[in-house]
């Protein structure tokens, strides 16, 4: 039998990406599995169909709003009835976790650079 010695240091992992957060993969797999097919893989959306979350005063504005509208369906002031073609699913099953990673995602992805939203932010707006 042949042994090997190759001393202190041999088996130390090399550097690599950085590791992605657990709630941002969450929130990515919560996007393309719930969020994609409409708003498309980038965030582009679909022209008079589906709006583009892309640099959207609502994905970046009051996280509250913003849980509001995707957990609950309800329709902020900002968006006016009949603006696009198809109506925005209630993602009620949603947990104030899950919604949380979710939102986050959508706020600090496609271009967008704004703050993260935590579950007590997204419970308190659902007023769970």
């Amino acid at each position: 039998m042949l042994l090997l010695y190759l001393g202190a240091g041999a088996c130390t992992p090399q550097a690599g990406p950085p590791a992605v957060p657990a709630t941002a993969s969450r929130g990515a797999r919560l996007y393309e599995g719930n969020c994609s097919a409409c708003h498309q893989p980038g965030g582009q959306g679909m022209p008079n169909v589906y709006p583009s979350l892309a640099g959207s005063p609502l994905v970046l504005g009051d996280p509250g709003v913003l849980a509001r509208w995707v957990v609950q369906g309800t329709r902020p002031d900002s968006m006016p009835a009949g603006r696009y073609a198809a109506m925005m699913p209630k993602f009620a099953w949603l947990r104030a976790e899950d919604a949380a990673a979710l939102l986050t995602y959508l706020r600090a992805s496609f271009g967008n650079s704004a703050s993260a939203v935590d579950a007590a932010t997204v419970a308190a707006a659902l007023g769970s």
